[in-house]
C-alpha cells in the first residue's frame, strides 16, 4: 500500500517537476550565453559550442557536445565560422531543435580590405547590434516557451535598458575618438559606433611577411598609433614588433570574453589611455 501511495506520488509531481525544468538552449559563442542569461534568467540552461580559447571559424564540436546538443530544444546562432555546417550534424540526432538567427535584420559590413574576405561577423561587438540581437533571442524563447513570455518581455526591456546605458558610458569614454592597431579584425562595429579607426595587423587570416610589417609599422607611426590589441585566439608576434618599433602599448583584448559588458568598457580605456596627445 505504501508503494502504491509513493508511485502516485511521483506521477503527480512529475508533471511539475518536467514543467520547473529549465529550457535546454545552445549558442555558439560565450558572448551569446550572456545575452541569452539576460533574459531567460534561471528559465534556461545555456551551454556554449565555442569554450574558452578557441577560434570560431576552424573550431570542430567534440562528440561529447555532439552528445549534449541532441537534448537541445533551441540553438541561437550568430553567423561566425562554420555553424551551417555544424547544424546540420547536430539536426541529424536532434531532428526538433528549433534555431533562431540572431543575427537576422543586422546589415553586416565589409571585412577590412586586404585583411579578411566577406561579412565582418563580428556583431556581439557593439551594444547597438546587441539590441537587435536581444529581441531575435527574447522572440526564439517567447516561441519555445510561451508560458513565460511574460518574463521574457520584461527581461527583454530591462537589458535593453544596460545597453543603451552601456552605450552612452563607452560614447563617453571615447569621445576623442582615437585610433587603435589590432591583430585581428574583430573591432570593426565597434570602432563604427565611436567615430574610431581600425588598423589590423594580420593579412589575409595570417601574421604579415617581413615586407608587410613594414608597411604595418610605417602606417602605425603616421597614425600614431599608442596601442595594439592582441586575442588570446592569435600570436601576438608580429604586435610585439610593431608596437615596440612605435613606441606603442600591447594590451590584451579577448573579443569572446564572457564577462561581456565589463570587458567592452575595459577595452575602450585600453584604446582611449592609449591615444597619443
Amino acid at each position: 500500500m505504501k508503494r502504491l501511495i509513493s508511485l502516485c506520488a511521483l506521477v503527480l509531481l512529475c508533471p511539475a517537476l518536467l514543467a520547473a525544468a529549465p529550457l535546454r538552449v545552445y549558442v555558439t559563442i560565450l558572448p551569446q550565453q550572456y545575452f541569452v542569461r539576460q533574459i531567460a534568467g534561471d528559465l534556461a540552461s545555456v551551454g556554449v559550442l565555442v569554450p574558452p580559447g578557441a577560434e570560431p571559424h576552424s573550431f570542430e564540436p567534440r562528440p561529447r557536445q555532439m552528445a549534449e546538443l541532441a537534448k537541445a530544444r533551441l540553438y541561437f546562432t550568430i553567423g561566425v565560422g562554420s555553424e551551417q555546417v555544424w547544424l546540420r550534424r547536430i539536426r541529424e540526432t536532434n531532428p526538433g531543435l528549433r534555431t533562431v538567427a540572431t543575427d537576422a535584420g543586422i546589415r553586416k559590413i565589409a571585412m577590412v580590405a586586404g585583411h579578411e574576405n566577406g561579412l565582418d561577423p563580428h556583431i556581439w561587438l557593439s551594444p547597438r547590434l546587441v539590441r537587435l540581437q536581444a529581441a531575435n533571442i527574447a522572440a526564439g524563447l517567447i516561441a519555445a516557451d510561451p508560458t513565460h513570455a511574460a518574463v521574457y518581455r520584461a527581461n527583454l526591456k530591462r537589458f535593453t535598458a544596460k545597453l543603451d546605458g552601456l552605450d552612452r558610458q563607452l560614447g563617453q569614454i571615447l569621445k576623442d575618438r582615437p585610433s587603435f592597431m589590432t591583430f585581428h579584425p574583430a573591432w570593426g562595429y565597434f570602432a563604427r559606433d565611436y567615430g574610431l579607426r581600425q588598423l589590423v595587423v594580420e593579412v589575409e587570416g595570417k601574421e604579415p611577411k617581413p615586407a608587410q610589417l613594414q608597411q604595418l609599422i610605417m602606417q602605425a607611426r603616421r597614425a600614431q598609433i599608442g596601442v595594439v590589441l592582441v586575442e588570446p585566439q592569435f600570436s601576438d608576434r608580429a604586435a610585439r614588433i610593431i608596437a615596440s618599433e612605435v613606441g606603442a602599448q600591447v594590451r590584451p583584448a579577448d573579443d569572446l570574453s564572457a564577462d561581456w559588458a565589463a570587458n567592452l568598457v575595459r577595452v575602450a580605456q585600453v584604446i582611449a589611455n592609449g591615444a597619443r596627445p
